[in-house]
Order: structure tokens, then sequence, then C-alpha cells
């Protein structure tokens, strides 16, 4: 399980998160949602270790992560498919799997099959250039970059931003496959509601850096959700 208890995080002078808690339980897709420049995307930074956090606690599997530790953030078992994708471009697909084996013991430093059976368009593919692939393309590479080093959280960061409708529909099935194979947990940062709402199990409601809302989705009400995001 992930847990952040009072998470307070600043970008120099500004506080940009309040005292966040969370939990994020394996087996679940835990869904941050909120509108633009609320915080969604810091938190994510903050677990993922690529921003300090000027308070509070982030623990996985027991274990209390450092703020500020990327690297660290992934071998503990952190998974970050950041917004944007961040691929290499100059990469093979290949290449840029492999750069997933970094958090690995050399034992371990394979692509699974699984990963061909997830997206396997990347199979197909695996000489042509980061660059060269399409949006939705690169976010299936993105994601399956992150499970390469098998992670215990999962964290995704609007993958459904500028992908055409049959990759989001693609993507929410494996989302859904992960999940349901009871193994990591998955938080969603998303602001596709119809994607979020379908594929979530849960769903935190952020506004000006705070949590408003925390929701079951066997609480949650499709207009009681967005009504709060509309606030």
């Amino acid at each position: 399980m992930l847990e952040i208890e009072n998470l307070s995080l600043k970008y120099g002078q500004s506080q940009i998160l309040h005292d966040i808690t969370l939990n994020a339980p394996v087996g679940q897709v835990t869904c941050v949602t909120g509108t633009n420049g609320v915080g969604k995307t810091s938190l994510l930074k903050a677990i993922a270790g690529r921003h300090p956090f000027s308070g509070g606690r982030i623990r996985l599997n027991g274990v209390e992560l450092q703020p500020g530790r990327a690297a660290l953030s992934a071998k503990a078992g952190v998974g970050y498919v950041p917004q944007g994708r961040e691929i290499f471009p100059l990469m093979t697909v290949q290449e840029n799997l492999e750069t997933g084996f970094a958090c690995l013991p050399k034992s371990e430093r394979r692509i699974p099959d699984d990963i061909f059976d997830l997206f396997p368009v990347l199979a197909e593919m695996k000489a042509r250039r980061g660059g060269d692939l399409s949006g939705g393309q690169q976010q299936q590479l993105s994601i399956a970059r992150a499970l390469i080093a098998r992670p215990s959280v999962l964290l995704l960061d609007e993958p459904t931003e500028g992908i055409q409708p049959n990759i989001i529909q693609m993507i929410g099935r494996t989302i859904r496959l992960l999940r349901d194979r009871g193994e990591l947990a998955i938080v969603l940062v998303e602001q596709n509601f119809d994607f979020a709402y379908n594929n979530a199990d849960h769903f935190h409601v952020m506004q000006r850096g705070q949590i408003t809302q925390s929701i079951p989705k066997a609480e949650a009400k499709r207009e009681q959700l967005l009504d709060a995001l509309a606030l």
C-alpha cells in the first residue's frame, strides 16, 4: 500500500500542497482529480521523488520514501508515467524499454513476455525510434517502461491526454487488467471524467492544493463528482 500522511510541498515561497493525506491500496485504482493547477502533478512528482516535499511522510509497503530522491523511490517500487510521456526519441523502442532495467539486479534484466501481451504494437516496433511513434504508441511505451521495473505502485499522470479514442479504450482495459491482477496499487491523475469514472475505485478531489473530498466508487454518484469538479 502507498500511504501519504500530511504531505506539504513548496515551490520557492509558494506552497502548492497542504497536508495531503491519502492511501492507495494494492488492487485498486485511486484517482486524484481536479481542475488545472490544483497540485495533482506536483503530488505525483513528490511521490516519485522528483520534487522534495517540505512536510509529511510517504510510505510504500511500510518503507518511508526520502524527499527528492527519485532513484531511491524507483528502487523502492515507484513506477512513474509522467505527463508528456518523456520517452527517448532517438532511442529504439527496445532501448527505451531497457532503461527500466536500472532499478533491477542484473539477473532480472529482461523484458517480460507479458509486456508485449499488454502492448502488442511495441513488439512490432521494437526497432523503431521512439520519436517516430504516434502519441498513443508513445504512451503505451511509457507505461510499459514503468512496468519493466516491476513496481509496487504505478503513477499515471494524464495518460489519455492527446490520445486517440481507440487507444484510450485500450489503456483503460490495460489499467483494469493490472488492477485485477492484485499485484500493485495504481494512482491515476486524470481530467477525462468519463475515463476516470469508468476505471477508478476511489476518488480524491483536489482544490487549491488540498483534498476536499474522498469518495469510494461504490458511493460516488456521477453528478456529485461533476459538481465537485465544477467548483
